[in-house]
């Protein structure tokens, strides 16, 4: 019962934040609950982290197979410093990204306020919830983990 007024709050926040993303998360772990198909959720904890960063990873790569990204547009982007600096930069979140993989498996309670300020953050000022992994990424290193 508490699992549904939580997920019926984040339903809540979603849609006062105008936030699709977490409306639509809260609306079917919700329907998943009422329907009875509790026994999903520890298959969707396990593999829905790898399946997100699936979806993520083929969102960024389409360009790249649409064309829409030439080889041209690459060697122009490593020849000014804004690109290099993007490059940089990306490189530095797909490592905090495995850091907080690890950490997100290791340490529960982390995971949990990571999850609950990724949700605040989603919900309240319309981010975008990829931020546990790179959190989780940072937090590992200010906890020096792994």
């Amino acid at each position: 019962m508490g699992q549904n007024i939580l997920l019926l709050i984040l339903l809540a926040l979603g849609i006062l934040g105008r936030n699709n993303t977490v409306a639509l998360a809260a609306c079917l772990l919700l329907a998943l609950r009422l329907l009875k198909l509790d026994k999903l959720f520890p298959l969707i904890e396990k593999h829905g982290l790898e399946l997100g960063v699936i979806v993520l990873t083929i969102g960024v790569l389409a360009p790249l197979a649409s064309g829409a990204i030439s080889l041209e547009t690459i060697w122009q982007t490593v020849r000014s410093s804004s690109g290099l600096l993007g490059i940089a930069v990306g490189v530095l979140v797909a490592y905090l990204g495995g850091r907080g993989v690890h950490l997100l498996s290791d340490l529960p309670q982390a995971a949990t306020g990571i999850i609950i300020g990724t949700v605040m953050g989603v919900a309240l000022l319309r981010g975008v919830p990829v931020g546990p992994l790179i959190g989780a990424g940072i937090l590992a290193l200010l906890l020096q983990h792994k």
